[in-house]
């Protein structure tokens, strides 16, 4: 029996056969990764950040212009008249007393606007609440009823806008918060020449030069008194009060 000699003689000859088994794979992947992109191309334009950002502006764009109420232009009496009304009062179909007629609408008109409002969003008989139309604000629904109501002869008022709610008034800093949080370090004992809480002569030289002075001072710092007295979250208006809480003091 013969014994095939081995190809591999030499240390040398065996890395050699180990490397090439490990970089021969890795070449072949490569070259079909190369083979199976080659024939595509790409518009560097539409990849650019903008051409990107108007491709799914449809999808991430939230359009709030008619998020709600609050941004809504509310209907005259004559258009929600026309577009929900005039299907039943146009003709007087199913007993609805018919627009402009002074004897269907007399026994309703003596009910008053109130009532007949409160009839026309709750609904009766026939008629569903806000006449089938459940996107009509309150408001809009009064405007129709005095609409056709005085089309019968009434001198119904027609309701005006709910008034525009308050902006809540502006939240004043708490000047005594600050500087019980901030100021008092160097303030509440003089330290570093800091004028000292409370200490008229104390504060009487930087009084001269005006309160915008010791505001700009406050902000921006002077001396030893870092910006915002070393507290950079305070806002103008914060910094501001905790001047006037301790000027308050001395006067």
């Amino acid at each position: 029996m013969s014994v095939r000699e081995s190809l591999i003689k030499t240390p040398k000859q065996l890395v050699t056969v180990l490397a090439l088994a490990f970089v021969v794979p890795i070449i072949v992947i490569i070259l079909f990764a190369k083979l199976a992109t080659s024939g595509r191309t790409y518009d560097e334009d539409a990849r650019s950040p903008e051409a990107v950002a108007k491709r799914i502006k449809p999808v991430a764009e939230v359009n709030m212009g008619a998020a709600g109420p609050a941004g809504a232009v509310l209907k005259t009496g004559e258009e929600v008249y026309k577009s929900v009304c005039t299907a039943c009062h146009a003709t007087g179909i199913a007993k609805a007393p018919k627009f402009g007629d002074r004897r269907d609408w007399g026994p309703r008109l003596r009910e008053g606007q109130k009532k007949l409002t409160q009839v026309a969003l709750k609904g009766e008989g026939a008629m569903p609440p806000r006449g089938g139309a459940s996107d009509l604000s309150d408001i809009e629904v009064e405007r129709a009823v005095v609409y056709m109501s005085n089309a019968a002869g009434a001198k119904f008022k027609e309701p005006a806008a709910a008034a525009p709610v308050a902006q809540a008034a502006a939240v004043k800093p708490d000047g005594k918060k600050v500087y019980e949080t901030t100021c008092i370090t160097c303030h509440g004992q003089g330290v570093a020449n800091a004028p000292k809480f409370g200490d008229k002569k104390a504060w009487a030289m930087h009084l001269m030069h005006g309160v915008e002075h010791l505001y700009e001072n406050a902000l921006k710092g002077t001396g030893a008194m870092p910006p915002r007295g070393g507290n950079l979250t305070l806002s103008d208006a914060e910094v501001k009060a905790a001047v006037d809480y301790m000027l308050a003091a001395v006067k």
